[in-house]
């Protein structure tokens, strides 16, 4: 199977309209079902597009923010009608409350692992593309700044690599030592910066950065294919917005927990969100089966 993502080879448009979507469909649908199918989807992509670092980001990271973020709801609201016991403090456990950490839990954990999905897939140039001419000065910023954090963590390495090879590391000595060592690493990185923005600066100045009538490079082209994609979003969307509106997604946690009856009306709106976030990977899972079929064929 191909390491590359097909997805991330979609106009940029799309990219950034479906990571819209599965985003705020995450953080507004509070149903137990479509949670669950969002932190699904989300780590399956995830796992795709990353590997075995999702698999380490998921179990490190993640596992412990959902146990914590489950914990705290409960012991801080005390809300619902079924009473499992009562605190040192004499304030009430109740299942709703737990049950609604839980649901809090899986939501963060989603939204999370889709925006790492979103940085993998919608690099700085997609989004200067998106935005450039809209918010010019905004998301050059926000291009540059996410640009930066990834050549940050990798020049540290470098200059730590280069310290601890003169004995000179911040795990090398007494912890006075070690205080200075870090001091002087934070101290190059700091002229490292300053001299990679002047580089940066000098460099825009002389390609016309902010001349007037100054064109732009694009290699990006709204094809027939990303029509089809489009028109398949903006049906998901407009669908799961219309299943909300009727209340076809509801649940209720507060005082008693309560959903919407199963009827196929309610289901279809469940299968369109799940298709909705399976979507990249249908996309992927297809190309992969035609680059395996043209491989067997030669």
């Amino acid at each position: 199977m191909r390491s590359t993502d097909t997805f991330s080879s979609f106009h940029p448009v799309i990219n950034f309209l479906y990571f819209a979507l599965v985003l705020i469909f995450s953080m507004c649908l509070m149903h137990p079902v479509c949670l669950l199918i969002s932190l699904v989807s989300a780590l399956v992509y995830c796992f795709y597009l990353k590997g075995r670092k999702a698999l380490k980001f998921s179990l490190g990271v993640m596992l412990p923010m959902m146990v914590l973020a489950a914990l705290v709801n409960p012991a801080f609201n005390h809300e619902g009608a079924t009473i499992l016991t009562y605190l040192p403090s004499g304030n009430p456990l109740t299942l709703e409350s737990m049950i609604y950490g839980i649901a809090a839990a899986v939501m963060l954990a989603a939204v999370i692992a889709w925006f790492t999905c979103y940085n993998e897939v919608m690099t700085s140039d997609k989004f200067v593309y998106l935005f450039g001419r809209i918010i010019p000065a905004l998301s050059l910023v926000l291009s540059m700044t996410l640009r930066f954090v990834p050549k940050f963590k990798a020049q540290i390495k470098v200059v730590s690599n280069a310290q601890r090879c003169i004995g000179r590391d911040a795990s090398n000595g007494s912890l006075i030592q070690r205080l200075k060592n870090a001091v002087t690493i934070l101290s190059i990185m700091v002229t490292w910066s300053l001299e990679n923005a002047i580089e940066t600066a000098d460099s825009m100045r002389s390609r016309g950065y902010g001349l007037p009538g100054r064109s732009a490079f694009s290699i990006y082209r709204f094809d027939d294919r990303d029509k089809s994609a489009l028109w398949w979003l903006l049906f998901c969307g407009c669908y799961i917005i219309c299943g909300w509106w009727v209340g076809g997604l509801k649940f209720r946690y507060y005082p008693t927990m309560k959903g919407v009856k199963t009827t196929a009306f309610s289901v279809s709106f469940l299968l369109v969100y799940l298709a909705l976030c399976l979507t990249p990977l249908f996309v992927d899972l297809k190309e992969d089966r035609k680059w395996k079929h043209s491989q067997s064929a030669i």
